[in-house]
């Protein structure tokens, strides 16, 4: 069986489960994902990526209100 492939598939699969399958599986809680040294070296480095960035956008665009 394929994944659902739009909101009128995923209408269909979802009125075909029962009601408890759907409140069950919502219940699952889980566990963070353990990553690598590199994998978590490599999210740092993205966060601080956006942040950077993000400032920058928020200066240039506060400079460009004076202009």
């Amino acid at each position: 069986m394929s994944a659902p492939k739009g909101p009128l598939d995923y209408e269909e699969t979802v009125n075909h489960l029962e009601r408890d399958q759907l409140v069950s599986g919502r219940r699952v809680h889980l566990p963070a994902a353990r990553l690598g040294g590199a994998t978590q070296v490599g999210l740092w480095a993205l966060r601080i990526f956006v942040l950077v960035v993000s400032v920058m956008v928020i200066y240039t665009f506060i400079a460009q209100l004076g202009s």
